[in-house]
């Protein structure tokens, strides 16, 4: 009799440790699932944002901004006619305002001497701030410091960072609203440069 209460034990457990083995290895695959699924999600997030933002045609005439740049002097959109300007409205404490900026020096350096000019203008941010980003991402693009957010109030865009290429006869031609990358900026703007 006792043998037969020690097999059924044994038989018992032998099933209880069948039944954890399966529930483990069940969880483990679903875990192994749920980490596959969410990995091509995390990186599929992250070539969308690699893409870029894409522009939006527009056509409406350049807000007149009268500001100062970073060493405050006094700039305005006015001076820039003739040439084509990449205006971009950015501040220093927005992630994609600084996910861009090595974009936009690259871009800066490659096309300057094309009558093309890239004009940053921070929104709201004291002008110590902002010479101290300026110098820790290495910027050599004109800085202007709009303490009154007149630009993004003249451009009609709350959302930073925006940007607007302007032709050379003042006519506002794209507009992006969100981080730029190298990419679109080659894609839109250089075949312009080259008309």
């Amino acid at each position: 009799m006792q043998s037969k209460s020690i097999r059924n034990q044994i038989r018992t457990r032998s099933v209880k440790l069948l039944a954890m083995i399966i529930l483990g290895t069940g969880l483990i695959l679903i875990g192994f699932v749920s980490f596959l699924i969410l990995s091509r999600s995390i990186s599929s997030a992250a070539n969308d944002s690699n893409k870029g933002a894409v522009p939006v045609n527009v056509s409406f005439p350049a807000p007149r901004l009268a500001l100062e740049d970073i060493d405050g002097e006094p700039v305005s959109l006015d001076r820039l006619l003739g040439k084509t300007v990449l205006v971009n409205n950015w501040t220093t404490w927005c992630p994609p305002c600084r996910a861009e900026m090595p974009a936009l020096q690259a871009y800066y350096n490659e096309h300057r001497h094309q009558d093309f000019t890239l004009v940053a203008i921070d929104s709201g941010d004291p002008p110590e701030l902002v010479t101290e980003f300026t110098e820790q991402y290495n910027l050599t693009f004109p800085i202007w410091i709009d303490l009154e957010m007149k630009a993004i109030q003249g451009f009609r865009n709350q959302a930073l960072p925006s940007s607007y290429l302007i032709d050379k006869h003042g006519t506002v031609i794209l507009a992006w609203s969100d981080a730029i990358n190298q990419d679109n900026l080659e894609k839109y703007i250089t075949p312009l440069l080259e008309d």
